[in-house]
């Protein structure tokens, strides 16, 4: 079998950030790495499932919505993939910081964490996402263009 893309990236080397993985055609998928791979804390699934509630509604209510295609995390829980059409690069890294600052300074109930509307409803963290969105901005708030290579 081909090795994927993703296990191509030298994980010893890859710090937090945002990265561009691939391009498949009109599709770009984004690597927004929230933790140093192979270092502990990892995130915690109750943040995860919060911050991709909270990601995912707001990109599908932009702007933008008829170019989201998928947000989701990471297996490894280091960060999520958030999967773009007909978007150059310079959009993309302002939609994902303003949906980050947005979630960091989120007032709301979590959207669609109800029984009826998500299959674990019980294992979200608000206060968590909130802070790992804090973290993360403080990241990427000066990230460009330039600045989503992944490192060799």
């Amino acid at each position: 079998m081909n090795t994927i893309a993703s296990f191509t990236v030298n994980h010893d080397k890859l710090e937090p950030g945002l990265y561009l993985s691939r391009v498949d055609g009109d599709i770009k998928t984004f690597d927004l790495r929230t933790v140093k791979p192979n270092t502990p804390p990892f995130m915690e699934n109750s943040v995860i499932h919060t911050f991709e509630h909270l990601f995912a509604t707001i990109a599908r209510n932009s702007d933008y919505s008829d170019k989201v295609i998928y947000f989701g995390p990471m297996g490894c829980r280091t960060g999520f993939y958030f999967l773009v059409r007909d978007m150059d690069n310079a959009t993309a890294i302002s939609f994902i910081k303003e949906i980050v600052k947005q979630i960091a300074e989120w007032r709301d109930s979590i959207p669609g964490s109800t029984k009826i509307e998500c299959g674990n409803y019980l294992e979200h963290d608000l206060d968590g996402a909130k802070e790992l969105a804090n973290n993360y901005y403080n990241i990427i708030t000066n990230w460009t263009s330039r600045d989503i290579h992944y490192a060799q």
